[in-house]
């Protein structure tokens, strides 16, 4: 890691701890920073705080005391999760005092490239694949996945070496909390609407996201998503060299033509070979392959890498063949558009759907078409009796309610023969009835060993 001085004897905040948290302060205490760490969670309970306490850096926990911005400090590292509306962020941003976080800090010590993936969809699988495509054909060093997938950056930074690749999955509320960090490629997924609540409109969500490139040159790649029109045009006011891909027409990048996969003129693989389905996952692989390509991986390399990816946990994720009968989890499809891509991915005459959970006041009619043609569905849940009605209206002859997804699992079993296909693909978020996407995902799966 580069041994930087800037946060030597300066007196740092770190807002909000989890592993993000953690890792950031931990890094700024070596850096000799002057780090003060405040967590809403109670000392006692707080594993992260006692362990740096123990290092000898100054930890407040239990409440976020206003006037401790009293005391001079040069920066706040704020955990993603909390938004700028909370009272201690306000006052921080009215005393100029600059507000980041901590993938800022990755990016300042990191001796290898990063790649950062961002978008509404695809995020996780996208970034997995790159990884896979890169460590399958990199002579030297190795691909290491960081951000929002789940490994803090500005650990995997401070281990990265000069010949390593980063390959950092970015959210928006990371993105509002960059300043200086700069991807040598970058590569946009979609953009969809969400997170409306934090972001506050549909327009500062896509600039949060639109701020992945905005200290890129013309020396750096940004591979980006032509099937949107929003983010065709979004491109001419980038600096950086665009790379497009699509699955509607050739482009000068990555693009789908009669069931293949190109870069450019060259022929990658068929779509059909792909190691997990759906249409999505079809826009995801032709990211992964211009990144690929962009870092000089062979066709043979890519194309195995993609041909043995079978997803990430929980998002269309291949489970097991019983008697002929396939079970995919697609427990993170939390929204209705997440479901509805799921579903491209298949034949509706032999797909058993499970959907359900918490009823957050919509209704599904968006979902009707996507739903023509289904064999069955199997709703659960809070939405089990909106979702039956949307199914109705699809004319789906096979409508049952049911429990949860422990009880939906058999019961889908039963209605399905040889040659079909389960999927979990929920529409909704789980806290009705589960802590989380992952918890819900893992009780569909032993449900599903349970049948063996």
């Amino acid at each position: 890691m580069k041994k930087i001085t800037t946060y030597q004897n300066k007196k740092v905040l770190v807002l909000g701890l989890a592993r993000s948290g953690f890792s950031a302060a931990k890094l700024l205490h070596d850096l000799g920073a002057l780090v003060t760490v405040n967590d809403g969670k109670p000392f006692a309970e707080n594993p992260e705080a006692q362990d740096l306490l123990a290092l000898g850096v100054k930890v407040i926990t239990g409440s976020h005391p206003i006037e401790l911005l009293d005391e001079g400090f040069s920066l706040v590292v704020k955990n993603p999760g909390i938004p700028y509306s909370q009272p201690l962020v306000q006052k921080a941003l009215e005393k100029k005092i600059p507000v980041i976080t901590e993938v800022e800090l990755a990016y300042q010590i990191s001796e290898a490239p990063i790649i950062g993936i961002t978008g509404t969809n695809g995020k996780t699988t996208t970034t997995t694949m790159i990884a896979n495509v890169l460590n399958a054909g990199m002579e030297k060093g190795q691909a290491l996945l960081s951000g929002n997938i789940g490994f803090p950056a500005s650990s995997v930074a401070q281990t990265a070496k000069p010949e390593d690749r980063l390959v950092m999955e970015l959210s928006s509320f990371q993105l509002m909390g960059i300043d200086t960090l700069r991807p040598k490629i970058a590569v946009i997924t979609n953009i969809y609407e969400a997170h409306i609540d934090y972001h506050g409109s549909r327009p500062e969500y896509v600039l949060a996201k639109w701020r992945l490139q905005q200290r890129m040159t013309a020396d750096d790649y940004l591979v980006i998503n032509w099937n949107q029109p929003e983010l065709e045009a979004l491109s001419a006011k980038s600096k950086a060299k665009i790379i497009p891909f699509s699955t509607k027409e050739k482009v000068a990048g990555a693009y789908m033509l009669d069931g293949m996969l190109y870069y450019k003129e060259e022929a990658i693989m068929a779509a059909e070979e792909l190691g997990v389905p759906g249409a999505h996952n079809i826009e995801n692989a032709l990211a992964a392959i211009a990144v690929g390509k962009l870092c000089d991986m062979s066709n043979e390399a890519i194309k195995q890498a993609l041909q043995t990816f079978t997803g990430v946990p929980h998002r269309t994720q291949y489970v097991t063949t019983i008697n002929q009968v396939k079970f995919f989890n697609d427990s993170k499809a939390t929204n209705i558009l997440a479901t509805e891509m799921a579903l491209g991915g298949f034949d509706n005459e032999k797909l058993v759907l499970l959907a359900g959970g918490l009823d957050r006041g919509n209704s599904f009619d968006e979902l009707v078409p996507a739903l023509k043609g289904l064999k069955a569905i199997v709703v659960f849940g809070e939405t089990k009796e909106k979702l039956a009605a949307a199914a109705q209206a699809a004319g789906v002859k096979t409508i049952e309610m049911t429990e949860n997804v422990e009880t939906a699992v058999p019961l889908a079993f039963s209605l399905s023969a040889a040659g079909d296909t389960i999927l979990l693909s929920p529409a909704n978020a789980s806290w009705d009835q589960y802590p989380d996407f992952e918890v819900r995902g893992d009780k569909f799966m032993a449900a599903v060993a349970e049948l063996k």
